[in-house]
């Protein structure tokens, strides 16, 4: 084998040690695009889950601020009734 075969092998190791660094990098560039994309995801995920608490909150207060007034609105309608009965009540003796 000659200085220029081992030359011209030499280059042709060295361009396919090249292609395979090129083919690696690119590789490691995809995997960092995607894992870039999964970091984004991630955050918009974690962003809307601390919104989706948020409203989660708001809407458990409301719903213990409603079901408070259920109750005191039944003791008024309650309330209101006995004294209905007793008004009437007074009513039917005297016309009795």
């Amino acid at each position: 084998m000659t200085s220029a075969d081992r030359i011209e092998a030499a280059l042709k190791r060295l361009s396919g040690a090249l292609d395979q660094l090129e083919a690696a990098a690119e590789r490691r560039a995809l995997a960092d695009a995607a894992r870039a994309n999964l970091e984004t995801e991630l955050s918009v995920m974690q962003d809307d889950r601390a919104r989706l608490a948020v409203e989660l909150d708001g809407a458990t207060a409301r719903a213990r601020a409603l079901e408070h007034a259920n109750v005191e609105a039944a003791r008024r309608l309650e309330r209101a009734n006995a004294t209905i009965r007793d008004v009437l009540g007074a009513i039917e003796p005297a016309q009795g």
